[in-house]
Formats: C-alpha cells, structure tokens, sequence
C-alpha cells in the first residue's frame, strides 16, 4: 500500500485528495499545513509521493521541495493556481516528478499520482540509496551526495555485488569469483586494493563496506 503525503494550506483541497486516496485507491495519508511541517514529517517518516502545493505561508512549496529532495528523493507532483511557464520549469529544476494547475480534476490527480508511483517504483529495481549514497545500476552511475563519484569498472561491479548481498558476510574468494569471474587468477589482495580504493571514492560512506576479520568484507546498513 503506497503512503503519500498532502501538503497544501487550503484544508479543502487536503480534504478532497485525501477521500480519493483513501477510500477509492487504499492509499495511506498524511497531511501537512506548509513546507515546514512536511519537512519534519519527512524527517520521521517514509513517502511514496509528496502532493505539494507552491503558495504556502511559513514555507512555500519550491522551499521545500529543495529541503526534502535533500534530505530523501521521494517523488513530488507539484501543485499550483498559475500556469505560469517559470513555475513549471523551476519545479523539474528542483527535480519534481509532474506539475498540476488548480483548479484539477481529482481523478487526473490520482492518475498522474498512480503513474508517478508506477514509473518510480519500476526504476528503484535498479536504483539503490543508501543516506547520502546514490546507485543508479542500469546507468551505472554513483553520487555521493548529490555529487557523481568515478568508479573503476571493478569498483563498481565489487560495490553492487556487495549491495545486492548487503549484511552479508562474503569472503575473498568469492568477491574474486563472482565479480572477477572463474577465469581470473588473482589473489585476496586484489579484493583489498579495489576495496580500499572503493572505500575512499566513498568517502564517508566508506562506512557501509565493513571488514570481516578473517573472512572478507560486507555491505552493512
């Protein structure tokens, strides 16, 4: 069951999404009055989708979204009464997912927010965070917060093997077989270089890759 979360000042409006998310498409709700109140909400919370509203007081909707895509990228439909071209293209800058003039029509909202949910779900197969540490498999692409690290070709496949088998303890050999191959012929210290090489293009996050005394290494969250 998706979980989203409805940030708009107009109560109304809240009320609205709310009926159709629930009692027509089973979703769990939370609300939340301004940006500030869902920036905390984000903090204590998981979201499959924000609904965020741009005109708000105390914390408006482009504000937050920034603060909340920093903290955890969850996707965002943003909502608003102008139709301007600015607002749009500052919103899929700030990285949200659809934009939806008001007035609208609930049913296209929950249309748009099932798509959303859909096309996002499909890409986290291939997709892992982890804080601060971003891996996008299929582009083979890693940011450390926000910024995009280089990886060898080995430090890459080593990282996701261990991903793929995270919390699990996998020795030496094993990392030699499954990511070098059966045809490489190397030793531990081949693990340990690309290891150590691994764990500082990681920089703090070098704290995933823990050691494990007398067996290998594992990818521990």
């Amino acid at each position: 069951m998706a979980k989203i979360l409805i940030v708009d000042d107009e109560a109304k409006i809240r009320e609205v999404v709310k009926e159709y998310a629930m009692l027509i498409h089973g979703f769990e709700v939370e609300e939340a009055e301004n940006g500030y109140e869902a920036i905390t909400k984000v903090e204590h919370q998981d979201f499959d989708l924000i609904i965020l509203d741009i005109m708000m007081p105390v914390m408006d909707g482009f504000t937050a979204c920034r603060e909340i895509k920093r903290i955890k990228n969850i996707p965002v439909i943003m909502l608003s009464a102008r139709d301007e071209e600015y607002d749009k293209l500052h919103g899929f800058d700030l990285g949200v997912d659809d934009y939806v003039v008001k007035p609208f029509s609930p049913k296209e909202l929950m249309a748009r927010i099932n798509a959303v949910i859909k096309r996002n779900q499909e890409k986290e197969h291939n997709r892992y965070v982890f804080e601060g540490l971003e891996i996008d498999i299929d582009a083979r692409d890693v940011f450390v917060n926000k910024e995009k690290v280089t990886l060898t070709p080995k430090e890459f496949d080593l990282l996701v093997y261990m991903i793929k088998n995270k919390n699990m303890a996998i020795n030496r050999e094993v990392l030699l077989e499954r990511v070098w191959n059966y045809s490489y012929f190397g030793d531990d210290r081949t693990v340990d270089t690309h290891v150590k090489m691994l764990r500082h293009n990681l920089k703090e996050y070098r704290k995933f890759i823990v050691t494990v005394r007398g067996t290998g290494y594992k990818f521990e969250v």
